[in-house]
């Protein structure tokens, strides 16, 4: 068996447009006031041709819409690119095909379109639910408008999935734990929740640099409130399936799961990351970053790549670790040493066994809960093992 298919084949979609740029994001996203729809659907259409001809005969797991926000996108252009894509593959009988959308930019009409268009799944930026946080991360919706856009997704979509950030600043772990015993209220199968984290190049990571970033936990209390994320989440039957993610059985993202299984899929769009093996070799590739650039080197070349070459056993063995040991299910054993042409040291294991840090059965290796809480050194260690 091909190895890809361990974690499964998907596609992703960037969409790299929104509304206004977030202070904490460090994502991909423009902010434009004239878009030509029309000219990126031809784009967006080549590029899935391009690639379903390199892909051939492989059964299509997941498409997943990114951005930016997808549900500035028209809904005749979400059906377009979704006709192309069933006329290139084949759909699994379970295809999940998820669409992300901002609270501020939903509109029943529209998500009936999509829905029609065949997206089954929709993950909301609600990010906050408490009005004062959400202006100070630079939301620009309230959390009645949130609320009222989840209701919207709910009644139209099989499937919702929502994020929120926490940690943030001059929040109280008290604070926190009521917010998101309400967010569990709410009926999703799915939640994300991310500790704020600071990037260079941001809005944030600029006022962090000048002190002018205040109230943001140190690592005492950013750990309760991971603690404390994990307790609420459990007791509420939505156990951590991966680091930050949160699931009913069976309500997991697919499309994620490609990722973190080390599965195969196509990046198309500006910047968009993709993982493609063919014979022996798994390449990496990228998109042109800027959506000018990237558009425009479709429509001359026929190809918005900016980057295709061969991971090294050594990259994809570390690659696979860092990925897999975030899920809740752990790493094979014997897949991480087909990677890396060598096996990780027996004693390594049974020093970080030992210490509580990791658990191993039937060659699968498992981060325990107190490995998660550390889980950067923990992969350290292995990968100097």
């Amino acid at each position: 068996m091909e190895d890809w298919r361990n974690g499964g084949f998907g596609l992703y979609l960037h969409w790299p447009f929104c509304q206004s740029k977030c202070p904490y994001c460090d994502f991909n996203s423009h902010v434009s006031t004239r878009i030509d729809q029309d000219r990126w659907q031809r784009a967006y259409l080549s590029e899935i041709s391009r690639v379903g001809a390199e892909t051939q005969g492989r059964l299509l797991n997941s498409v997943y819409f990114g951005g930016g926000t997808p549900s500035l996108m028209r809904p005749e252009l979400v059906s377009a690119i979704l006709a192309r894509v069933r006329a290139t593959w084949t759909l699994a009988n379970d295809c999940e095909i998820t669409l992300e959308a901002n609270p501020g930019s939903v509109e029943a009409g529209r998500f009936r379109g999509y829905r029609d268009a065949g997206v089954n799944r929709v993950s909301m930026g609600i990010q906050a639910l408490a009005d004062g946080d959400l202006r100070a991360l630079g939301r620009a919706h309230s959390v009645a408008e949130a609320r009222a856009a989840f209701d919207v997704a709910r009644t139209t979509f099989d499937r919702v999935s929502f994020d929120l950030i926490y940690a943030r600043q001059n929040q109280t772990l008290k604070n926190w734990q009521k917010e998101l015993s309400d967010a569990l209220t709410m009926a999703a199968d799915h939640i994300s929740l991310y500790q704020l984290t600071v990037e260079d190049g941001t809005a944030f990571g600029d006022r962090l640099a000048h002190g002018k970033l205040r109230g943001l936990p140190g690592e005492e209390l950013s750990a309760d409130f991971y603690a404390a994320t994990q307790e609420i989440c459990g007791a509420a039957g939505m156990d951590a399936y991966e680091v930050s993610n949160h699931a009913k059985t069976g309500s997991e993202s697919r499309h994620n799961l490609i990722y973190w299984r080390a599965g195969d899929y196509v990046g198309i769009g500006p910047g968009a990351h993709g993982r493609l093996s063919q014979n022996d070799d798994r390449w990496a590739t990228e998109g042109l970053r800027a959506p000018g650039a990237w558009l425009s080197k479709v429509e001359s070349e026929g190809n918005g790549e900016a980057l295709r070459e061969i991971l090294r056993p050594a990259d994809r063995a570390a690659e696979y670790l860092m990925m897999s040991l975030r899920l809740r299910e752990g790493m094979s054993l014997p897949r991480y040493s087909s990677f890396a042409g060598d096996r990780i040291s027996p004693q390594k294991l049974a020093d970080l066994v030992e210490i509580g840090m990791i658990s191993v059965a039937t060659n699968q290796i498992r981060a325990t809960d107190a490995g998660r809480m550390v889980l950067n050194t923990l992969i350290a260690e292995l990968s100097a093992a």
